[in-house]
């Protein structure tokens, strides 16, 4: 059930009614678990039941995860819990990938095939393994305590705006909230409306608009456009992918607000990065503070030497690829990242640092929109073609209909995008603090801008979100 769903506003709106008249914390974590698991079952009915069965694992494992029990068992307990979560995600995300990269490997020496399985890929996998591998580890740091009442490890799993796309959140950080549900507040609500709009309006009223021409040009032979086209494709995609999954977590934050719940920030101003160092430290910041802490640290981070550091830098970006999907383009896209932040370390930041913030913004952003090229291109049979055409290899003069709505929604997405990067922003920023008509005026326009985007999403085919595919 998306969240732009007249569906879902209905549903939400009687459960958000129902919530409200519910007192005692226990009696509202159930109300929030029941009403998580009738979301997910919306979508994935048999999924949720290996969720459920993992879940259970997870919490009789995390008992043996700390002292007193010996740390050979801690060792043990440990990586039984992370095998079984990766299994979950191998099989269902990596099985049919690396089953059809085995039959070409073995295809010369006349190998039968291996039958693929073709099972579904259940929304929202990758996230949901990570934060319960982040819940197992984490004990075993000692970083925080097993959780005693299984009903709270469930809702942490469950709790439905994250479920689907993130942020990716860590036990401990929303422990207290889970175990007491917050007392909600006029201002939640306020507050939580108004950014679950302004995702509602980056989803609807930009990134759909543009997704539209994305999927005709990169649908198209590279060899038939012009490169005017492959960079207007790939100017519509930087947006696009940047308006989707901003649009999704602030939709996830906004609800998760309404009910009192506060949820850390996944998105800060990305395109305004001076380099791609700074650029991950903008975008989807769970999922890379995630690496960091649970893979980067564990490979030795930057504490032997820099070959090491590379190295290390290297594995988490190849791996960062291949999480979010089993194709070949997206471990090229990881290893085009990771190949970038190394050059960040040896020489380019302090390079794009001498040039001037307008510079080191464009240069970043360039390198950027390269690898969204070749992380929406279906393979590298595609890939190469179209990078060819986007440098003016090619001599096609077949011209694509471009809708109306892509030239002004460009423009917009540009403009909000980029004004981070301006002086203007922070002038903007404390005005908005400090002047009370200008928050009235904004709330107001992003009421607006909810209604406009419902009424998108009433007449126009929905397009599902992008990281629903990770």
């Amino acid at each position: 059930m998306l969240f732009y769903e007249p569906l879902f506003i209905t549903v939400f709106a009687a459960f958000y009614a129902l919530y409200l008249l519910i007192v005692g914390a226990s009696a509202q974590k159930r109300t929030l678990l029941i009403g998580s698991m009738l979301f997910y079952l919306w979508d994935e009915p048999v999924f949720v039941l290996v969720v459920l069965a993992s879940t259970i694992i997870d919490h009789t494992l995390s008992f043996h995860l700390n002292d007193p029990t010996p740390p050979r068992t801690r060792r043990l307990a440990l990586a039984a819990g992370i095998f079984g979560n990766v299994a979950i995600l191998v099989l269902y995300k990596y099985a049919d990938f690396l089953t059809e990269n085995l039959n070409l490997a073995l295809a010369p020496f006349g190998h039968h095939r291996i039958p693929l399985l073709h099972l579904a890929l259940p929304i929202g996998v990758s996230f949901i393994v990570f934060e319960k591998i982040t819940y197992l580890v984490d004990i075993y740091r000692a970083t925080s305590q097993p959780c005693k009442s299984f009903l709270d490890y469930c809702l942490f799993v469950l709790f439905f705006p994250k479920l689907l796309a993130g942020p990716i959140l860590k036990y401990h950080e929303m422990k207290d909230q889970i175990a007491k549900p917050p007392t909600i507040e006029w201002s939640d609500f306020g507050t939580g409306f108004v950014r679950f709009a302004r995702g509602l309006g980056r989803k609807l009223l930009i990134a759909d608009p543009l997704g539209m021409f994305v999927n005709q040009v990169f649908a198209a032979h590279p060899t038939s456009l012009t490169a005017g086209y492959a960079w207007l494709g790939v100017g519509c995609f930087t947006l696009q992918i940047y308006f989707d999954f901003a649009g999704y977590s602030d939709m996830a934050i906004g609800l998760a607000r309404m009910l009192g719940f506060r949820l850390k920030e996944n998105f800060n101003a990305p395109y305004a990065a001076q380099s791609v160092t700074e650029f991950w430290r903008r975008w989807h910041i769970s999922l890379t503070t995630w690496i960091r802490d649970y893979l980067y640290t564990p490979l030795g981070g930057n504490r032997c030497g820099n070959a090491r550091t590379y190295l290390n830098l290297w594995i988490c970006f190849l791996a960062s690829g291949l999480w979010h999907g089993a194709n070949w383009n997206f471990v090229l896209w990881g290893a085009y990242h990771g190949l970038f932040l190394t050059l960040d370390r040896l020489f380019l930041r302090d390079v794009l640092q001498r040039c001037g913030a307008t510079i080191s913004t464009a240069v970043t952003l360039f390198i950027i929109m390269i690898g969204w090229a070749i992380f929406r291109s279906e393979n590298p049979t595609h890939l190469l073609p179209f990078l060819s055409t986007s440098l003016g290899m090619s001599h096609a003069s077949a011209a694509l209909e471009i809708p109306a709505e892509v030239p002004f929604t460009l423009v917009l997405g540009a403009f909000i995008s980029l004004l981070p990067a301006t002086p203007l922003y922070p002038r903007l920023i404390r005005a908005y603090e400090v002047r009370g008509w200008l928050r009235a005026l904004t709330m107001a326009g992003l009421v607006v801008v909810y209604v406009l985007a419902l009424a998108r999403a009433v007449a126009v085919p929905f397009q599902p979100f992008i990281y629903f595919r990770f």
